[in-house]
């Protein structure tokens, strides 16, 4: 039975390791006021009528703490690149210079950090509820062990197992969250 419990917790935190990197990735795409080519993941290109990623079109690369370069391996689709960007509702207006295109991320007002903070606060949010329904699903598995024959110490004892790797991982969370308000309210 030891095995299977095992298996269980390593089920449980590959999935809330999954949700950590996933909260992570989405906190990386809210930006801080700084220029990052990380500002523009996810953002798709209309290129020969199919949807592609800006990363597969072009460069992407910062041209100093306030400006992002765009430099696409073919100068034909700089519109729609431009398009794409300005599409993407990401709050940036890209200047197409015939080569390239220079996006200045614009300092953020107070009022705009606010907002930011609250989407940083959701998506927290929404990594806490992805851990809490690992959770119950390595619980519901504990219970099905039970009906196998587990005894009701063993089970006892890996509920509180369950819930101290329940315990870490929203710690994490906060952590990340912690981290980066202070990098958004940073001005």
């Amino acid at each position: 039975m030891t095995e299977e419990l095992n298996f269980i917790y390593d089920e449980f935190r590959g999935s809330n390791q999954k949700t950590l990197d996933h909260l992570e990735t989405e906190l990386i795409k809210i930006r801080a006021g700084k220029a990052s080519p990380a500002m523009l993941q996810g953002v798709m290109i209309e290129y020969y009528g199919a949807l592609t990623p800006l990363q597969q079109l072009a460069n992407v690369n910062t041209m100093d703490a306030r400006t992002i370069v765009v430099q696409p391996w073919e100068k034909a689709i700089l519109n729609d690149i431009a398009r794409g960007i300005t599409n993407a509702n990401l709050g940036l207006n890209p200047q197409n210079n015939g080569e390239q295109l220079l996006i200045a991320v614009p300092p953020l007002t107070e009022e705009r950090r606010r907002d930011l903070v609250k989407r940083a606060k959701a998506e927290a949010e929404n990594a806490k509820v992805g851990v809490r329904n690992h959770r119950k699903d390595a619980l519901d598995m504990i219970r099905d062990l039970k009906k196998e024959g587990l005894s009701e110490d063993m089970e006892k004892n890996a509920e509180e197992e369950i819930q101290k790797i329940t315990n870490t991982y929203i710690k994490k969370i906060d952590d990340l969250l912690e981290f980066k308000e202070k990098d958004i309210m940073t001005v």
